[in-house]
């Protein structure tokens, strides 16, 4: 053999020598950090406890060894098991390895100091909360004889004595996030009638959990089971909750629509039409005005939407203009970009005024009193709003039109929707923290608005107040078609400006604004030619209409709202 051979030779010897040597430190590592047995002898005792004894075996024990025990399991259906694990020990060759027992959220972290240990280890423990009561009244035991150990197990094996025979079991192992079968588990014969559970190669952390089912009455259920609260839960769409909660929005609808009906329906029956006022023709191509009844504006806004609006007000201002009660003068602007003002003042009208009116008119122009302007309305007639508007509801009410004041059912409906609406809240919470029908809550609530919403059309009109609606739908169509040039010759300003008043109530009004102007067939200043409105010297009955609108507009925006 050569030098140069014999030095190869050398050298391949000495690195398959390293290797070896490599490979075999490599072999001892591994082994010192796998537990080569894991042997479970568990006993399940009549009341459903539990009690584990492992007996670990290794090659060389690492320094110190941990098992995490879960104290708690969810299920999909948002319950949370809950377990017990005491009496926690560990001994060696009959020495007290003095373990180290700490609580998390979760779980039990049992860390054995265990250097230089060379005996097997026992770890005992006792488990409460692990038999689950089944749906058919039997008990099934369910725990991972092994789990959330920091180290691999090559062999693990498993019995469990029990107190009476099972009817099934079952064994899973491996990665608790996806686990597989056990490598073998059986029992419940003549000849094995205990159950044994066996697994191999499993992983640090892994588990074998074992399932046994008894029949009702030989093992007590110890499960200590809560139910957690997830919106998904709450407000469960589950066949029980949803029937329910169909059940009761059809009921509920139903409840509305009858209320409805039967309160805030108008009378039925045969209802006649009621004029309130017509066009009565007096000679060939000419019609009168004629107001039937005494009814007013304010009246007929109150009867037409069963509320005392802005607009109710605003025209009973003109029709007591109208008819001499009241006189609103248009003053003169301080610059030329001053708004516009008006004043009232107080007139020896003809003809009995209704309370309302009463009440209005001292307001607005109280006799010997201050004038009061349209840029003072607010502070000066707001404190009077309030009693026109009861006695305009208490009017509608003597004329028979309605049974009730409107507001008085208006306002008992709508506090009964609000009592209702808190209700429905604190109903919804209480079902949705405490159980799954918290979508029978939202049910609910959505009723208590329905009934907020159905308050506004509570109020009910008579037969006689359905005859005045009819024909107040009559008259706003007669004012929206009429033609305006057919009037009394020489008393078309007294008729158009009677005709205004409602028109402003029921639609139409700028056409018999503009008529008005239409009227005026001279050049002269007009300012004074209206008994009921007066303005500048240089002001035309062609400024009517946009006086009219600008006075309208400014009194509801100023008057009140609502």
């Amino acid at each position: 053999m050569t030098k140069t051979a014999s030095r190869v030779l050398r050298m391949t010897t000495l690195l398959v020598m390293a290797g070896g040597a490599l490979l075999a430190a490599a072999g001892t590592a591994h082994a010192a950090e796998a537990v080569n047995t894991y042997v479970v002898e568990a006993s399940l005792a009549p009341d459903g406890s539990l009690q584990v004894k492992a007996t670990i075996a290794f090659d060389e024990a690492p320094a110190t060894l941990t098992q995490t025990v879960r104290t708690t399991s969810r299920t999909a259906d948002s319950r949370e098991y809950r377990f017990t694990v005491t009496d926690v020990t560990a001994t060696a060759a009959g020495a007290d390895l003095q373990p180290a027992v700490t609580a998390t959220d979760g779980a039990t972290a049992i860390s054995i100091p265990t250097a230089g240990v060379t005996g097997p280890i026992e770890l005992a423990y006792r488990v409460g909360g692990a038999t689950i009561a089944t749906a058919d009244g039997g008990t099934s035991l369910v725990w991972p004889l092994v789990q959330g150990l920091s180290v691999p197990v090559t062999t693990f094996d498993g019995t469990i004595s029990v107190p009476a025979a099972f009817t099934s079991l079952d064994c899973e192992a491996g990665d608790p996030a996806a686990p597989g079968a056990c490598t073998f588990f059986g029992g419940g014969t003549a000849e094995n009638p205990l159950p044994v559970f066996h697994h191999e190669a499993l992983a640090a952390g892994g588990f074998v959990e074992a399932t046994l089912r008894f029949p009702a009455g030989t093992v007590a259920a110890n499960e200590d089971v809560r139910t957690l609260w997830t919106a998904e839960r709450a407000f469960s769409v589950g066949p029980a909750e949803l029937l329910t909660a169909l059940a009761l929005a059809l009921l509920g609808g139903l409840g509305l629509w009858f209320a409805h009906r039967k309160v805030g329906r108008d009378a039925t029956g045969a209802v006649t039409p009621a004029l309130v006022a017509e066009f009565h023709p007096i000679a060939d191509g000419q019609s009168e005005f004629r107001v039937l009844d005494d009814i007013r504006p304010g009246q007929v806004g109150t009867v037409l939407d069963e509320r005392v609006d802005p607009i109710d007000v605003t025209a009973t201002l003109l029709d007591l203009a109208v008819r001499g009660h009241l006189r609103i003068e248009e003053l003169d602007r301080s610059s030329a970009h001053a708004a516009t003002d008006w004043s009232f003042g107080r007139q020896a009208g003809d003809g009995e005024l209704a309370p309302y009116e009463q009440t209005l008119l001292e307001a607005i122009a109280p006799a010997g009193g201050t004038p009061v302007t349209v840029s003072t309305l607010s502070a000066a007639v707001a404190p009077a709003i309030p009693t026109v508007q009861s006695q305009l509801y208490d009017e509608v009410v003597a004329r028979g039109w309605f049974a009730r004041r409107p507001d008085t059912t208006r306002n008992l409906w709508t506090r009964l929707g609000w009592v209702a609406l808190a209700v429905a809240l604190l109903a919804t919470f209480l079902l949705a923290a405490f159980t799954s029908f918290g979508l029978v809550g939202v049910v609910l609530i959505l009723l208590a608005l329905g009934v907020l919403f159905v308050a506004a059309e509570m109020p009910a009109r008579t037969t006689a107040g359905a005859g005045v609606l009819s024909g107040l739908q009559v008259l706003s169509g007669t004012l929206q078609t009429q033609r305006t040039d057919q009037l009394p010759k020489g008393r078309e300003y007294d008729q158009l400006s009677r005709i205004l008043p409602y028109a402003v109530v029921l639609g139409g009004a700028d056409r018999w604004l503009q008529a008005i102007a239409q009227a005026d067939t001279d050049a002269d200043a007009d300012g004074a030619d209206l008994g009921w409105y007066h303005a500048g010297s240089d002001w035309h009955l062609g400024d009517l209409p946009d006086s009219i609108r600008n006075f309208v507009t400014t009194v509801q925006g100023t008057l009140f709202s609502r």
